[in-house]
């Protein structure tokens, strides 16, 4: 049985990122100190709100440093949406935060307009679909793997991570004409701007494929 730790820093929907990954079978540690992360074999890094809430309450916590240590390490890790957008460099969202710098990039406001200049929702709620930036990506041996592209999965969120590099890139979903980078990827570390937990059968695919790796 796999054993995984999720990041407890007071601002995640803990509870249902655990019970998703109970019912995929792990055995979940809840991870509140240097320790704990340390001695991880898979973490998760959860994040709900706003990104610089959650990158100070992270540093209160003192597992900012372990945190950014562990997804640099090799091992697998994974971020689900602001805990994906902390992996890159900054975000401007109400002010401007730094980042773990994993993946080279901003995290910017999603265009309150659509592609043909018509004002659109934000935040971006709801089911979209999932495909490669281009088609040359591959899903085998990812997080992906199994999955279909074209499926959906859930959205909640008003800014999005633009990584400079498009070899970080593995799916984007579209909303209303814009592409958003929904995962990204460097070595071991992954980042899902969805919500794994959310996103029904298809969520629980990729977090099993999380398990394997």
């Amino acid at each position: 049985m796999t054993t995984l730790g999720v990041v407890d820093y007071g601002t995640s929907n803990l509870l249902s990122v655990t019970r998703a990954f109970e019912h995929a079978g792990a055995t979940v540690e809840t991870i509140k100190t240097a320790n704990q992360v340390i001695k991880s074999d898979r973490l998760v890094l959860p994040g709900v709100g706003a990104f610089g809430n959650c990158q100070s309450s992270l540093q209160t916590h003192g597992l900012w440093e372990p945190v950014d240590e562990f997804m640099r390490s090799g091992k697998p890790f994974l971020g689900i949406c602001v805990g994906m957008q902390m992996m890159l460099e900054a975000s401007d969202e109400f002010g401007d935060h730094k980042g773990f710098g994993l993946i080279p990039g901003q995290v910017s406001a999603i265009p309150a307009i659509d592609e043909n200049g018509m004002p659109h929702k934000i935040p971006h709620i709801g089911w979209n679909r999932l495909f490669p930036p281009d088609s040359s990506i591959r899903w085998q041996g990812t997080i992906l793997d199994g999955i279909e592209p074209e499926t959906s999965v859930y959205f909640v969120h008003s800014f999005a991570a633009q990584p400079n590099e498009d070899s970080h890139r593995i799916a984007d979903t579209d909303y209303d004409g814009v592409s958003i980078s929904a995962v990204v990827r460097r070595d071991n570390a992954y980042g899902c701007q969805f919500h794994t937990e959310k996103s029904g059968p298809v969520g629980l695919k990729i977090i099993e494929n999380f398990l394997k790796l």
